[in-house]
């Protein structure tokens, strides 16, 4: 099975999975992740269709941005030292995962040099693992960080990330995501 065909699997896994819950398809994009794989692989699934990839490390993200397609939207979706901002700064779709007051205040600095407004995620270790970054998930840190993003002009707060522990179940991570999404509908309040 090809690159390609995984990534047709998986979509229409997500629509099959939209139709059974009434969401529409539309609204979940499915985000190819290239981590750990060569342009080569990225290049495929573009032109198959798919343009906006994720990407865990600057290194890798850097690298395959100078050699693929300038119209690919890369997403940052590893955790992200704040030394490593001003490599990405110049082009990244969207920063998933901020997770600190600091972080934050250099994508500020950065989208103001390069004269450009960069999205973000806050991140939140939901799941509370040692080994995974994050907020801590309560409704005050959440707050905290996002109303200092509303004093800093070129970050634009779209939202809320996780990552979910891996589990064999699928059920076990549906709590994960269902904080999540209360921990948003409390903000949102």
């Amino acid at each position: 099975m090809t690159i390609v065909d995984k990534a047709k699997d998986v979509q229409e896994k997500i629509i099959a999975a939209c139709k059974r819950s009434g969401r529409d398809p539309q609204d979940v994009q499915l985000l190819p992740v290239s981590k750990n794989h060569p342009a080569a692989d990225i290049a495929e699934l573009y032109k198959a269709g798919w343009n906006s990839f994720g990407e865990n490390y600057v290194q890798e993200l850097d690298k395959k941005h100078d050699e693929l397609p300038a119209d690919i939207n890369w997403y940052m979706i590893g955790h992200l030292q704040r030394n490593k901002v001003k490599y990405i700064a110049d082009y990244v779709t969207m920063i998933q995962s901020v997770d600190s007051l600091k972080l934050m205040k250099t994508i500020e600095k950065e989208g103001r040099k390069h004269n450009r407004i960069i999205p973000i995620l806050i991140e939140v270790n939901v799941g509370e693992e040692e080994s995974k970054f994050g907020i801590k998930p309560t409704l005050q840190d959440c707050m905290e960080l996002a109303e200092a993003s509303l004093q800093l002009p070129h970050v634009k707060l779209r939202g809320l990330m996780t990552s979910a522990p891996y589990y064999d179940d699928p059920e076990k991570t549906r709590p994960i995501f269902r904080r999540l999404h209360e921990l948003r509908d409390e903000m949102n309040n």
